[in-house]
Parts: C-alpha cells; sequence; structure tokens
C-alpha cells in the first residue's frame, strides 16, 4: 500500500518482521506440544524459545536464502537453523509450509480486525455525539436528490450510526470466523503431527483448531472477511457521498473542515471542495475490488494449491491499510464537520411550502375525497409552484374544490413542521437506547 493511505500501527501488522516473528511462534508453540507429548526434547523446545525468541531476524539474510531456494518457509527455517543451532532440527516436525502461512495470515487479519473495530468505535463515539448534537436541527428528507418532507440532521446520523454498529457485528463475526489455526502437515491428515499440537498452538494464538484443513484453511473464511471490509467500506462511501450533496455550492448545509492555509483550487481561490469525502468514495471503490479475488480463492485444487498465495499477499495489507485509514479519516470529518442550521431552513422553504403535500393529499381522503381526485387536486397546486414560484399554501385556500373539502384552518394546521419530528425521540431510542440521552 501507497504511504499516502497508510496509518503505522496497520502497516506494522504486513511487514516482514511481524510475519517471521508469527512464524517463529507458531513453530515455537508448535515445539511446546511435541516437546509435553515426547515427540522432541523438552530442553530443545526450551533452547527454540530462548535463541529465537531473543533474536532479530535478519529480513535480508532470509530473502538471500529464498533467492537460492525459491521457498520462503524454507528460507526462514534455514535462517532460524542459524540462530538456534543443532536443536533447530526439532522444529517443523510433522509439519508443512501451509501450517505457518495460513495460520500466520489470519493471525495478521485477526490483528488487523482489533484496529478497524476500534476506528468503528470511534466513528461510533463521533456521530452519536454529532447525533444528539443535531437531533432537532430540522432539513430536507431527499428522495431521488429531490425535496421530499421534513426530517432532522440528528436523524440522519443516526441512521449512520445504526449503520457502522451493523458493519462492526459483521466484522466482529468475521474476526471469529477467520481465527482458526491448521497445524495438520502434508493434506490436512495429522499422519505425522499429533492433533494435540494444533490445539496447543491455537489455544496459545487465542485461536480455534480449523475441523477440515485439508493442508490449507478454507478460503470461504477469507472470502466472507473481505466481503465483510467491503460492506463496511460501502457505508463509509454512503456517508462520504451524503456530504459531499450537502456541501454543493447550492445546498451547502454541511461541509467539510476547511483549515487555515488549506488551498481548495490551484486555479480558483474561492474554491473549497469536499475532498477527503470524495478520497473516501474512492478508497471504498479499493477495498471492494479485493472482495472478488477473495472470493475466486475459495475454489482451489484438490487438497492444496497455491493460486490464492500471490492474491492474498496483496489483498490482506491493501484491504486492511486503506479501510483503517478510511476509517480514521470518517473519524475527522465527523468530528470537524461544519454544519449549517440556517441554510437547511433556507433551502426547506424554497419552494414554499411543497414539503408539506401528502400531509393535504391524507387530510382529503379522510375527509371523504377518493385518492385519485385528491392526488389530482393537490398535484395541479404543486405544479403552480414547480412551475410559477406560487405559494403552495394559498394556491390550496384559494382552490374551490380543496376547500370543498377542508377549511381553512385544518389546512393551515397541515403546514405545521413539528409534525414532522414527532417520532424523532423513538427513533433515537430505537437506535441509542432509551438511557443513552447524551
Amino acid at each position: 500500500m501507497i504511504p499516502r493511505y497508510s496509518r503505522p500501527e496497520m502497516v506494522a501488522i504486513w511487514s516482514p518482521e511481524t510475519k517471521f516473528r508469527i512464524w517463529f511462534e507458531i513453530e515455537a508453540h508448535a515445539c511446546d506440544a511435541l516437546a509435553e507429548l515426547g515427540v522432541i526434547p523438552k530442553e530443545a523446545a526450551k533452547t527454540i524459545w530462548e535463541k529465537g525468541g531473543a533474536a532479530t531476524f535478519d529480513i535480508d539474510r532470509i530473502d538471500e536464502i529464498e533467492r537460492e531456494t525459491k521457498h520462503d518457509v524454507i528460507a526462514f527455517l534455514t535462517h532460524l537453523s542459524e540462530i538456534v543451532g543443532p536443536d533447530a532440527r526439532f522444529v517443523h516436525q510433522g509439519m508443512t509450509s501451509s501450517d505457518v502461512l495460513d495460520t500466520c495470515f489470519n493471525v495478521q487479519l485477526m490483528r488487523a480486525s482489533d484496529i478497524l473495530l476500534d476506528d468503528l468505535d470511534r466513528l461510533l463515539a463521533a456521530l452519536k455525539v454529532r447525533a444528539f448534537e443535531h437531533k432537532d436541527t430540522v432539513t430536507i428528507g431527499r428522495s431521488h436528490g429531490i425535496h421530499a418532507e421534513p426530517t432532522t440532521f440528528g436523524v440522519k446520523l443516526a441512521q449512520a450510526y445504526a449503520e457502522f454498529e451493523r458493519c462492526r457485528n459483521r466484522l466482529v463475526a468475521a474476526r471469529e470466523e477467520i481465527a482458526t489455526c491448521a497445524i495438520s502437515g502434508a493434506v490436512g491428515t495429522f499422519a505425522n503431527i499429533d492433533p494435540r499440537v494444533e490445539e496447543h498452538v491455537a489455544k496459545a494464538l487465542g485461536m480455534q483448531a480449523e475441523p477440515v484443513s485439508t493442508q490449507v484453511i478454507p478460503r470461504d473464511r477469507h472470502a466472507m472477511y473481505f466481503a465483510t471490509l467491503g460492506v463496511i467500506a460501502s457505508s463509509v462511501e454512503r456517508l462520504s457521498v451524503e456530504i459531499r450533496h450537502l456541501q454543493r455550492t447550492e445546498v451547502l448545509e454541511a461541509e467539510e473542515y476547511f483549515s487555515p492555509g488549506q488551498k481548495g483550487s490551484s486555479a480558483m481561490p474561492h474554491k473549497r471542495n469536499p475532498v477527503l469525502t470524495e478520497n473516501m468514495t474512492g478508497l471504498a471503490r479499493m477495498v471492494r475490488a479485493f472482495a472478488l479475488p477473495a472470493m475466486e480463492n475459495v475454489a482451489l485444487w484438490h487438497e492444496r494449491d497455491i493460486s490464492h498465495s500471490s492474491v492474498e499477499r496483496m489483498i490482506g495489507p491493501d484491504a486492511t491499510i486503506t479501510l483503517d485509514f478510511a476509517l480514521a479519516r470518517m473519524v475527522g470529518v465527523i468530528e470537524k464537520l461544519l454544519v449549517y442550521p440556517d441554510n437547511m431552513l433556507k433551502n426547506m422553504n424554497k419552494f414554499r411550502g411543497l414539503i408539506h403535500s401528502q400531509r393535504v393529499l391524507l387530510a382529503l381522503t379522510q375527509a371523504g375525497v377518493s385518492r385519485e381526485d385528491s392526488y389530482r387536486l393537490v398535484q395541479r397546486n404543486a405544479m403552480k409552484v414547480w412551475e410559477h414560484g406560487a405559494d403552495f399554501l394559498e394556491e390550496l385556500l384559494a382552490d374551490a374544490d380543496v376547500r370543498a373539502s377542508l377549511p381553512e384552518e385544518v389546512i393551515r394546521e397541515k403546514f405545521d413542521l413539528g409534525y414532522h419530528t414527532k417520532h424523532v425521540d423513538t427513533i433515537f431510542n430505537r437506535v441509542f437506547g432509551s438511557t443513552n440521552n447524551n
């Protein structure tokens, strides 16, 4: 992943140093179990931990060995033997490369998940604060980009909160599904290694033993994991697109924070562009793109092949690093988001009462007018507002057919803005709980 869209903590998970350290721990935990079972000397297992645990693995040396062996795990084991000495012959007893590679990959995905879950927690906290801040800030709701009926800006943010809470739950489930360990040897039959070794390594790493590994951990688990990241990225994009629309000059109901000294355009000094949310929209496209190759990795040949390997070396780091960056950026956008309630009211009143058309329609039907005739009566007055800039209320009051069924006070009552926000507390209680009122 390019540094521009990377954060150090997530990048570190995918570094060669971290990978080789995890490889060592997998091998060393396996040695502990083999020693307990009497397969290798306990002193050898102790020496492996002492010498290997204290070592700093030489990346250049491992790369040098791999250039000759053309095998990354053998290169690592050869370097480890240089560090440990004669007792290194007990390392990797009955194991195969996939035991190390697959278990390590899942450990990395688990650690990446923990960072992403923290990102989501921070985003949820920011959304909650801003949602309660604007719980009663009335704004226009839009369908198809067109004025529909009033809502509140807090309800918009509560919707985002509920969506990202679902995202968090999905990621928790995906992390649990990916947290499996395979130490089962060639074709996964445990012919040369006791299943109790796998159980010991799994417990030591905070994982579960893979029920049937067939030499590789089944990639349906990974497909679901990366699909979950794609869904989270889509939710990031949804919120980004909402903010981008609200920041348009002719709307300007909300806006990304524009810092002192910031420049919006190399040509036009007046510009304040939604560059952060546009960036997140692009990053979301990339994270979603990683889901498809993860799904294509599911269909491996027989008990194993390595067609998945090159894919995962790319999508593991890139998907998690990109999503981590996008979520962290979204936290900052929400925390600093500029909100313009006056513009919200101005925009809502731009078409002079049209947003109350449904209430008038329903009132006519309740007064005995057929739905078809009620719709016709309301729409013909609404079109005068669209086409001639008329006032909707005045047009309705002047329409004899409407007045024949609705007295003036009833018509005027249908233009009460508070009617549309009377259940906001109910929505907030559903999202945040009845006691979460701050």
